[in-house]
């Protein structure tokens, strides 16, 4: 029984989900958004929102902890000067994800 187990499992081990949603939260700060699956976007949310939320706290230790999720510091950098004062007083909900038009191409998959 999974009582009070939160998260999707998405078929991968947890070094694998770990690597998998460092990668993607990478991609969405580097390019501003990306395409994937509505489990994958609604599960990235936990990992990029607490980067914004350290973003607005410019000090030593919030860029460390940034730096432990991103692993790079032009990335930490970008976060910390321009991604985080773009949302000064929001408490969260920096985060949107928007379903696509069409469905994913040759797959009977949800988008």
């Amino acid at each position: 029984m999974r009582h009070n187990n939160s998260g999707r499992k998405l078929g991968r081990n947890p070094s694998h989900r770990k690597a998998l949603f460092r990668n993607m939260a990478k991609a969405l700060l580097t390019h501003g958004s990306i395409h994937t699956t509505e489990a994958k976007a609604k599960e990235l949310r936990g990992v990029v929102e607490p980067l914004i939320t350290l973003s607005r706290r410019a000090d030593v230790h919030a860029r460390r902890q940034a730096y432990r999720v991103l692993g790079s510091h032009q990335l930490v950098q970008q976060l910390f000067a321009d991604i985080g004062p773009r949302f000064p007083g929001i408490p969260g909900g920096s985060t949107h994800w928007t379903k696509p038009a069409l469905p994913r191409p040759r797959r009977a998959a949800p988008p």
